[in-house]
């Protein structure tokens, strides 16, 4: 879990400056899209992918699925870090994300999303989501300032 003091708005994300986006980080943008090719979404036909990369190295993808019951619909985000913790345990942790959407819509993470991926994602993990006026990319401590966290009793 990370703490930060500095609070950002939705409507204050900014664009990302670097037209030229990291290799990594454009590969990983590839593999999100080839999974939203395997997205179930015949209600919305909201195709979303995504990739994680974790300090081990490894990528992971998840892609949406979805229900008729819309509650019980999953992320694309959260299939990727469900996948990635059945593949190597509950020590993960993750150090990009990258978002594809087919439909060429504005996709950050939506709130479920990004305080699942806080429990695993370091601080300044770069995320790469579609907005509406092209990819941005910011640190995840920007996109999900105040995490809900919770201490243990011993």
């Amino acid at each position: 879990m990370y703490s930060t003091r500095s609070n950002v708005l939705a409507s204050s994300f900014m664009p990302n400056s670097n037209t030229n986006l990291d290799l990594a980080l454009e590969d990983m943008l590839e593999q999100a899209r080839q999974a939203a090719l395997h997205s179930y979404s015949p209600y919305s036909g909201f195709r979303v992918g995504a990739a994680l990369r974790l300090t081990n190295g490894a990528i992971v993808t998840g892609t949406n699925v979805e229900n008729v019951s819309y509650g019980l619909t999953i992320c694309a985000e959260r299939a990727a870090l469900v996948t990635a913790v059945s593949q190597f345990g509950p020590d993960i942790r993750i150090d990009a994300l990258a978002v594809a959407n087919l439909n060429q819509a504005a996709s950050p993470p939506c709130g479920a999303c990004r305080q699942m991926l806080s429990e695993f994602i370091l601080p300044d993990a770069p995320i790469l989501f579609p907005a509406a006026d092209g990819e941005r990319a910011m640190p995840f401590s920007a996109l999900l300032p105040l995490a809900f966290d919770m201490k243990l009793k011993s």
